[in-house]
């Protein structure tokens, strides 16, 4: 007899046979799970949805954004419904806040760089007791890393003292003069230039992308075409820290360090008002403030340690753009990812024929 044969046939035979149901279902739950593996914590598209990239980005836009380049990010909320928005219909919560994770990232290939395409949470969104990863997700560049001292001067960055880099395509606001005779519509359409406000007769704020300028100004109604820069030391409200002792705003900012882990600061009226939101929200404490005594966690303090590093993020369409000018650093828990490649983009004003704009198709970013 051939024991081997029993055997097999025996060990066969306890297997059931999966149905086709069975097979379907465990086919789709792979199909999840490998999906919600890949898109949690390697690779995520993400859409452009307002012109604060302009000159670089273009509203309509479908990004590639690498999740292990920094480092994949674990979900604070890891009870969520796969594949939808935080929220939906209106307001309908697609997660469960109940449970919430501390904030921990795998290794990545590579730190965040000054220069780099972002993805992040928006910090604002922390006054509203969002879940840090359920915050609405923003894109940006990297202007400043942890430990860089950054200053805007007549709309133009500095990093450590050193004049940064521009955008190649950077774009901003400039004031333009007319003769007073009527434009034709087109004219703007074609140079891809937003007319903004118009400030007094015949004057007018616009964003013009840097390869434009040069046309405009040959069309004979043009009489004049200025960078529009708001004046050192007029105070904007809107513009972080908020405060009056800081006259800062859109187009000269600064000088302010950005904090780093491990980084020690005294703790005075200044730098309270400088470092209080991450000292407060984005780490956690509670600050109390007696006459000259300031108190972390109901203990007197005289200084404080950062327990995290925090990134400084612009648009590069500088006068269109909300970013960390109004609402401060961004912490390291907020990032999300490197934006790599444009994989996809479409242009909601054209008609089905011209919709997608097939030169920006897997177009690298820079």
């Amino acid at each position: 007899m051939k024991w081997n044969k029993l055997f097999k046939k025996k060990a066969d035979s306890a297997k059931p046979k999966k149905s086709k149901t069975r097979e379907w279902m465990d086919a789709i739950l792979f199909a999840v799970v490998a999906s919600t593996i890949i898109r949690g914590l390697l690779f995520s598209a993400y859409a452009i949805p307002s012109g604060s990239m302009e000159g670089t980005q273009l509203v309509g836009d479908y990004l590639f954004v690498s999740k292990f380049s920094y480092g994949p990010r674990m979900p604070f909320t890891p009870i969520t419904i796969p594949f939808t928005e935080p929220v939906i219909m209106g307001g309908v919560k697609t997660y469960w806040d109940g449970i919430q994770l501390p904030y921990f990232r795998l290794p990545g290939t590579t730190e965040v760089k000054k220069g780099d395409i972002v993805v992040f949470n928006k910090p604002e969104e922390a006054d509203q007791n969002i879940p840090v990863d359920m915050r609405t997700a923003l894109i940006k560049r990297c202007q400043a890393t942890p430990g860089d001292v950054l200053t805007i001067v007549n709309a133009q960055v500095y990093i450590n003292g050193k004049m940064a880099a521009n955008a190649p395509n950077a774009k901003t606001s400039y004031t333009v003069v007319t003769d007073g005779k009527d434009i034709n519509p087109q004219l703007f359409a074609d140079l891809n230039i937003t007319v903004r406000q118009s400030t007094v007769a015949n004057t007018n704020e616009m964003i013009i992308p840097p390869n434009n300028i040069g046309t405009l100004k040959g069309y004979p109604s043009i009489l004049s075409v200025t960078p529009l820069i708001q004046p050192a030391g007029e105070y904007e409200a809107d513009i972080f820290p908020h405060n009056k002792n800081f006259s800062w705003n859109l187009d000269n900012f600064g000088p302010l360090t950005l904090p780093k882990k491990g980084m020690t600061i005294a703790l005075i009226d200044s730098t309270l008002t400088l470092y209080r939101r991450a000292i407060e929200v984005y780490e956690h404490n509670k600050i109390d403030v007696l006459g000259s005594n300031i108190q972390i966690n109901g203990k007197s303090a005289t200084t404080y340690t950062f327990k995290m590093n925090y990134y400084w993020m612009m648009g590069d369409n500088r006068h269109d753009s909300l970013d960390s000018r109004f609402w401060g650093y961004v912490p390291e828990d907020h990032i999300v990812g490197k934006a790599l490649i444009t994989v996809m983009s479409t242009d909601s004003t054209k008609d089905i024929f011209h919709k997608i704009r097939w030169n920006r198709i897997f177009k690298p970013l820079n």
